[in-house]
């Protein structure tokens, strides 16, 4: 809004956009509004049109259009190649982490710790075990394998979505579907 001319005047713009208000307002004494309303409809016909839209006088706020975010690109697998010398040991998992045990909390603050520091040192693939899961007598409600099931959503999360390249479940050698190959992106 722009400023008043002089103490307690408002200025065209105000007197306008009070008018709008006014207009919808129910009055008290209905003369004495029949006269602020024909008052009012006298100083908007009697103002310029092209002094109330000046650029000074404008008070429209455009927001800045949001940024597109980058999307990190999807997650693959692992090369055949690449998985089959894996296993059968001519290339070396370079780090592994076992979250057996360990709950929701801690297991997902132990990974993102684990492959922030994974990455740092330049590791390629480092292998994560989620464990399979108890038999019936160790579930909880119903649920078994709760890390098993929580790790491949946590990976895929935007907090460590940029550490990592993909993941797919491991060889039985290496723990089967109890654990999974990640490979981890290089550090720019």
């Amino acid at each position: 809004m722009s400023k008043r001319g002089r103490k307690g005047m408002l200025s065209p713009e105000d007197r306008e956009l009070w008018g709008k208000v006014a207009k919808t307002a129910t009055p008290l004494d209905a003369e004495r509004a029949k006269a602020q309303m024909a008052e009012l409809e006298q100083f908007i016909d009697a103002t310029p049109k092209a002094a109330a839209k000046s650029p000074k006088t404008s008070t429209a706020i455009h927001a800045p259009e949001p940024a597109k975010p980058v999307a990190p690109p999807p997650l693959r697998q692992l090369e055949h190649r690449y998985r089959k010398k894996l296993v059968r040991g001519v290339k070396q998992i370079d780090a592994r982490i076992d979250l057996h045990g360990l709950t929701q909390d801690r297991a997902h603050d132990r990974l993102r710790g684990f492959l922030y520091e994974a990455q740092a040192r330049g590791h390629k693939v480092v292998l994560v075990i989620t464990g399979k899961g108890g038999g019936p007598g160790y579930a909880y409600m119903d649920e078994r394998g709760v890390l098993r099931r929580m790790v491949p959503q946590w990976l895929a999360m935007p907090d460590v979505r940029h550490l990592v390249v993909g993941y797919e479940e491991a060889h039985t050698t290496h723990g089967g579907s109890g654990a999974l190959y990640v490979r981890i992106r290089r550090r720019r």
